[in-house]
């Protein structure tokens, strides 16, 4: 298997909705996005499989390792392999990558956030930082553009750790921050035991808003003159706000299930975004 098919297997294998933002992509920037997504989900997969934090803190080393390999010019893992060539084109930097992998170490070491700026040093890592690599390989052409990239970002992540409450407390782990946990008088051990009460569900709605804000502030953001370029972004801010509007309505039933928007509805919002070029 080569690199470039490796990459897009672990890619498509994944299900998720940035697989439906890079089909329509041309060739090239299409290959770039799908090997920095493949890395991405081998950094995160170390965490997600984990079953022991010490031999998944020696896989992230190695792939620190990896990294700086690759970036002095001998790239050993497929996903590296095929990544490399794009990296000079499309401004990709040994920091971002570094970046990656040290938000995937903060879970092996942090299973909860005291507040929301601690929580944001996070979503800086594993979605700030990936949203800056994206806009660029999608095509930026304005310095506002990295601040949009940021601030959609953290959109998705809060989205993501919405949707993942209950799955999340399965291993353990909890990313609503402490102290708005304490505000909504919502004990730690009802969410890992997966018990409703109208107390999560405030919760969760403050939760909604913050990231709904968080949507309308990064399309703010988009320059007029990168909103073609940057429109697999675009489309990925309509799926996955599609998906927090499924959840508020379905007065968040997170806990005991895993919330998700069908195929052909993603491909169908993606769609709308390209030949529209709006949400």
């Amino acid at each position: 298997m080569t690199p470039e098919h490796y990459v897009q297997q672990k890619a498509a294998a994944s299900g998720s909705s940035f697989y439906y933002a890079f089909l329509f992509l041309p060739k090239p920037r299409r290959a770039a996005i799908t090997a920095f997504y493949a890395f991405c989900r081998e950094v995160d997969d170390v965490v997600d499989e984990m079953v022991d934090a010490g031999v998944a803190g020696t896989k992230l080393a190695w792939w620190q390792s990896e990294v700086a390999q690759s970036f002095a010019g001998q790239p050993s893992h497929p996903v590296m392999q095929a990544l490399m060539p794009h990296v000079a084109d499309y401004k990709i930097e040994q920091r971002h990558l570094q970046a990656v992998i040290e938000g995937c170490q903060m879970d092996l070491a942090q299973t909860r956030y005291l507040d929301y700026p601690g929580l944001q040093r996070y979503c800086h890592l594993v979605a700030g930082i990936v949203g800056e690599v994206a806009a660029n390989i999608f095509g930026q052409t304005q310095a506002q553009t990295t601040a949009y990239a940021h601030k959609l970002g953290q959109a998705l992540q809060l989205t993501n750790i919405i949707r993942d409450v209950g799955e999340d407390a399965l291993r353990g782990r909890i990313y609503l921050p402490v102290n708005e946990l304490q505000q909504f008088d919502v004990k730690a051990h009802e969410i890992l035991k997966r018990n409703y009460s109208d107390r999560f569900t405030a919760l969760m709605k403050f939760q909604a808003q913050r990231a709904q804000g968080l949507y309308d502030e990064a399309l703010a953001l988009l320059p007029q003159a990168d909103r073609r370029a940057q429109k697999p972004g675009l489309m990925m801010a309509s799926i996955y706000r599609a998906l927090l509007t499924e959840i508020e309505r379905d007065n968040f039933q997170v806990l005991h299930q895993r919330v998700s928007l069908t195929p052909l509805r993603k491909l169908w919002l993606a769609w709308k975004v390209q030949a529209l070029g709006r949400i």
